[in-house]
């Protein structure tokens, strides 16, 4: 079995910052990633919040960043590979992946989240026929046709003010008569092509061979109408990848999302989590970045036990 100080289970931002501090203090350390390197933010077209880049910089340029340093100190990171199992009741945890198993005396849950669906009629049908849940994946394929992006809050909104560049018309639907995204987002929204329907909501996904229409309802008047797109953008929150985690024993509350302390520490020792997988009511990257440097700072206290946190 392999062995590792410390093991990190996702490459986004937190889970790159936990590899960088982590090898950095002198932890040998592993960052596993089921997927590609950089999670949602390397999705992300265009990052403005972020210190240091008064000019903004694209999601996938801050990823590259990130990792070349967190591979600067050491660490490894290996993406594609995901974790299928986790033992985590001794002091060595044991992570098991879809390649080999490995062991480590910490853990730092990474996981970030995963797109909730609509979970209407024709969804699932034509998921990837005109059914996407990211703009810079997708977006591509619908120039000069006409999208429907569904949400109110900063994804939705970024994601239309993306598409607006590339589709013929943009219809951004959202269930409230208030958009939830952050200021600097709608008044760019109000300069652009988009047209906003208030109090709407999707309630099928119709086509053929690709989708070509949604059947919409106004929450308030119940009226429902037909309405002819060629894609449809669906950006209505997250749901938690908490799972595994969760059926190791890591308490999470009633929405799925990790319970961790101010030190980033779950129920088990030896144990963190960080990001967006946890109860932190605030999503954003310099958060996790945040969490992750306080879950290694911990984790290697408990490992390596120094003068200063005896």
């Amino acid at each position: 079995m392999d062995h590792w100080d410390l093991i990190v289970i996702g490459a986004g931002p937190g889970g790159l910052t936990a590899g960088l501090y982590g090898s950095r203090s002198g932890l040998k350390t592993l960052v596993l990633e089921r997927g590609v390197t950089g999670g949602s933010l390397a999705l992300a077209d265009w990052v403005e919040n972020y210190p240091g880049f008064p000019n903004g910089i694209s999601g996938a340029d801050l990823t590259d960043m990130m990792l070349q340093q967190c591979k600067k100190f050491g660490a490894e990171v290996k993406d594609l590979e995901e974790v299928v199992s986790l033992n985590l009741k001794d002091a060595n945890k044991t992570v098991k992946t879809d390649r080999m198993t490995y062991s480590s005396g910490a853990v730092i849950i990474a996981s970030g989240c995963h797109s909730r669906e609509l979970s209407v009629p024709g969804e699932a049908e034509f998921r990837g026929k005109g059914v996407s849940y990211c703009a810079l994946c997708d977006g591509a394929f619908f120039k000069k046709k006409r999208v429907l992006v569904v949400g109110g809050g900063n994804t939705a909104v970024m994601s239309a003010l993306y598409l607006s560049n590339l589709a013929s018309k943009v219809y951004l639907a959202h269930r409230r008569d208030q958009l939830r995204a952050e200021a600097v987002y709608v008044d760019a929204l109000d300069k652009c092509k988009a047209e906003i329907l208030w109090n709407t909501e999707v309630t099928e996904i119709k086509g053929g061979s690709l989708v070509n229409s949604v059947t919409l309802v106004n929450n308030k008047t119940n009226q429902k109408r037909e309405m002819e797109v060629d894609g449809v953008f669906i950006f209505i929150g997250e749901i938690p990848n908490s799972k595994i985690a969760s059926e190791a024993g890591v308490e999470v509350d009633g929405k799925g999302y990790v319970i961790v302390d101010q030190q980033q520490r779950t129920n088990i020792p030896g144990v963190y989590a960080v990001g967006d997988v946890t109860n932190c009511s605030v999503k954003q990257i310099g958060t996790a970045v945040g969490q992750a440097i306080v879950a290694v700072t911990d984790a290697f206290g408990l490992l390596k036990n120094p003068y200063y946190c005896q």
